[in-house]
């Protein structure tokens, strides 16, 4: 099994999509999986549709009966994406979960977002925006699923967890 992690799809009961990713990520949280199973995704595009003279736009599903993983796979990780409520089966020959390449990712348009991630727990961050913004605090968790981090920050003299997003961080 591979320690590495990788980008494999499941099957889908037609419209359970957002309902398997949320499956999937409640039980990463319930079981701690964090630094197995890393990203769901279901890819979604802005289509315009013009209905009765009138512009709309109306996200759809790029890949309908589909899910994205980024994950390690093994058998804990493959036992609970495959016995998750509305997954039929993983994509590959006979089930068998085989992963995508790097270029059938990168045509997919997924941004592999994690390795610019260079904060670890116990390190110095500032809050670039929000509520929050130029407080410095220490690095206590870090979510890569939600793409959050929580911050120790001291509000009205008392150590407090604030989760700020990826994006709204800075390392000092």
């Amino acid at each position: 099994m591979s320690e590495e992690p990788k980008w494999y799809v499941v099957h889908t009961y037609s419209g359970y999509e957002n309902k398997v990713k949320a499956n999937i990520e409640k039980i990463i949280d319930n079981r701690g999986m964090q630094d197995q199973i890393f990203e769901v995704a279901v890819p979604i595009i802005d289509s315009v549709e013009i209905k009765n003279g009138v512009k709309k736009t109306v996200p759809r599903k790029v890949f309908p009966g589909y899910v994205l993983l980024n994950m390690i796979m093994n058998d804990d990780t493959w036992y609970v994406v495959r016995n998750t409520r509305g997954v039929t089966s993983f994509v590959g020959p006979a089930s068998k979960p085989v992963a995508l390449t790097e270029s059938e990712v990168a045509g997919m348009g997924i941004a592999v977002h994690f390795e610019s991630m260079d904060i670890a727990e116990g390190e110095a961050v500032k809050v670039a925006n929000g509520p929050f913004e130029d407080s410095i605090g220490i690095v206590k968790e870090i979510n890569q699923n939600k793409r959050t981090v929580i911050v120790m920050l001291t509000v009205f003299g008392r150590e407090t967890p604030v989760e700020v997003d990826f994006m709204n961080i800075i390392k000092i």
